[in-house]
C-alpha cells in the first residue's frame, strides 16, 4: 500500500475546494477528534501565522500541553503540526494520516467515489487526530483560506481572532474587502470572544455586524512594555497586540497565560521566512513570505526602515496572485528585480512576471530566469543584499538551500 505521507501529498492534484460537507463527514468518521482538546481559531489576510506561532509558544511556556496547526509548510510537511514546541515526528504523522486514509476509504465504500476530500481537508483531519493522540490540552488553529467554508471551521473554539483584512484570493473569497471580511467572519461563533487586529473601516463594519448577531464579545489587544520581538517589522506590533489580547481571553477562560509567558512567546518564537536574515559571508538574504500586496507593503516598509533599498529582489509568485500589486510596492525600494518560476503547477512563469515588472520598473533593471537557483546566482551579481519574496513556494525551497 502507498506510504501514507505519499498518499496525502498525492491529493494536492485535486486542488482546493470550499465547503464543509466533506470535512464534517470525515471528522465524524474519525470520532470528531477536534472536540477532544480546546482550541483557538485565527483568520486574517496577513499575520495569522505569526499570531498562531507566538500564542502557541506562550501557551507552551505557561506549562500547557499546546499544539499549533499552520499552512503551508516551507520545506517539510511536518512543520505544519507542532506539539509541545516541536514539529511532530514523521512516524506520528504517518499514523495519523493512516487513520484518515482508512476513514476516507470507509466513506468512499459507503457513499461512493463522489466523496473525495482534498489534501488540505485530510491534512487538517490528520492534525486533529494527532492532537488527540498526543493528549493536547489547547491547540491554536490557523485557517487555510477564508474562514466560513475553510476545513478548519469544524472546531468549536474558546476564542477566535481576525488579524487583518486585505484583498487576496479574490476568485475564491470575493473581489472586495467587505466580501472577504464576511468570509473571514465565518469563524465567529455564538458567545465566543473575538479579538481583532486593525482593520479597514468597511471590513470592521462587516465583522462587528456578524459578532453582534452571534453575541460574540469583541476586544482588541494591548501592548506589553519593553518587549523585543523575535519577528522583525513594525507590522508585527499589530500581531503582538492580537496575541496579547488572545492570551488575556484565554486566561479569563481558565487557560492561564501570565505576561511573562506571553513575553517569552513574542521574544522567542520560531517562525521562519518572516523577514528572516540569512548570510553566506559574502551576501545577505532577506527571506519573506509576502505573497499579496499587503504583505509586500509591509516588506517594503521594513526595507525602508532598515536601509535595504539597494537590495536586488528575487521574485516568484503564483499565477492567481496580484503580482502587479506586489511589484508596485517593492520596485521603488529595490535596485533590480529578478523574476523566476516558483515551484508548483500554479506558479506564474518568470517571463510573465518580468513583463509585469517591466511595466512598473525600468526595463533595464528587470531580469527573467526560470530556474530559481540560477536566479539566485544572477541576483548575487546585482547586489550584496538580496530579498526573496512573492511566494512561500519560492521562499521555502530556497531557504533550505541557502541555510
Amino acid at each position: 500500500m502507498t506510504d501514507p505521507i505519499d498518499w496525502l501529498l498525492s491529493l494536492e492534484r485535486l486542488g482546493m475546494k470550499f465547503g464543509l460537507e466533506n470535512m464534517t463527514r470525515l471528522v465524524a468518521a474519525l470520532g470528531n477528534p477536534q472536540h477532544d482538546f480546546r482550541s483557538v481559531h485565527i483568520a486574517g489576510t496577513n499575520g495569522k501565522g505569526s499570531v498562531t506561532a507566538m500564542l502557541e509558544t506562550a501557551l507552551h511556556r505557561a506549562g500547557h500541553r499546546s499544539a499549533r496547526y499552520t499552512s503551508p509548510h516551507l520545506e517539510r510537511l511536518e512543520e505544519r503540526f507542532v506539539v509541545a514546541g516541536a514539529p511532530i515526528d514523521t512516524k506520528a504523522l504517518a499514523a495519523a494520516v493512516t487513520a484518515v486514509r482508512e476513514a476516507v476509504l470507509h466513506l468512499q465504500n459507503a457513499v461512493g467515489e463522489s466523496f473525495s476530500p482534498t489534501f488540505f481537508e485530510c491534512a487538517t483531519a490528520a492534525a486533529f487526530v494527532l492532537f488527540r493522540a498526543e493528549r493536547v490540552a489547547v491547540a491554536v488553529i490557523e485557517t487555510g483560506l477564508g474562514g466560513r467554508l475553510d476545513a478548519t471551521n469544524v472546531i468549536q473554539p474558546v476564542a477566535t481572532a481576525i488579524t487583518s483584512i486585505g484583498v487576496d484570493h479574490e476568485a475564491l473569497l470575493g473581489g472586495t474587502v467587505p466580501a472577504i471580511a464576511r468570509e473571514k467572519a465565518g469563524i465567529i461563533k455564538p458567545n465566543v470572544p473575538l479579538v481583532l487586529g486593525p482593520l479597514p473601516a468597511e471590513a470592521e463594519r462587516e465583522i462587528l455586524a456578524v459578532a453582534a448577531e452571534r453575541n460574540a464579545p469583541v476586544s482588541r489587544g494591548r501592548q506589553l512594555v519593553g518587549v523585543t520581538p523575535a519577528l522583525r517589522g513594525r507590522h508585527q506590533q499589530d500581531n503582538i497586540a492580537v496575541t496579547v489580547g488572545l492570551a488575556d481571553v484565554l486566561s479569563s477562560k481558565g487557560i492561564a497565560i501570565p505576561d511573562s509567558a506571553v513575553r517569552h512567546g513574542i521574544e522567542h518564537v520560531f517562525w521562519p521566512a518572516r523577514l528572516e536574515l540569512v548570510s553566506d559571508g559574502e551576501h545577505e538574504f532577506l527571506l519573506d513570505a509576502a505573497h499579496n500586496p499587503a504583505g509586500a507593503h509591509a516588506l517594503a516598509q521594513y526595507l525602508r526602515d532598515s536601509s535595504w533599498e539597494e537590495a536586488a529582489l528575487l521574485f516568484g509568485a503564483m499565477a492567481d496572485k496580484d503580482a502587479a500589486g506586489m511589484l508596485r510596492a517593492l520596485a521603488p525600494v529595490t535596485s533590480a528585480i529578478v523574476c523566476t518560476t516558483a515551484a508548483g503547477s500554479r506558479a506564474a512563469a518568470s517571463e510573465d512576471l518580468a513583463r509585469i515588472a517591466r511595466s512598473i520598473a525600468p526595463p533595464s533593471a528587470v531580469y527573467a530566469e526560470p530556474d530559481p537557483m540560477r536566479a539566485v546566482a544572477l541576483a548575487r551579481t546585482l547586489s550584496r543584499r538580496i530579498v526573496i519574496a512573492g511566494s512561500m513556494f519560492l521562499v521555502g525551497p530556497l531557504r533550505g538551500i541557502l541555510r
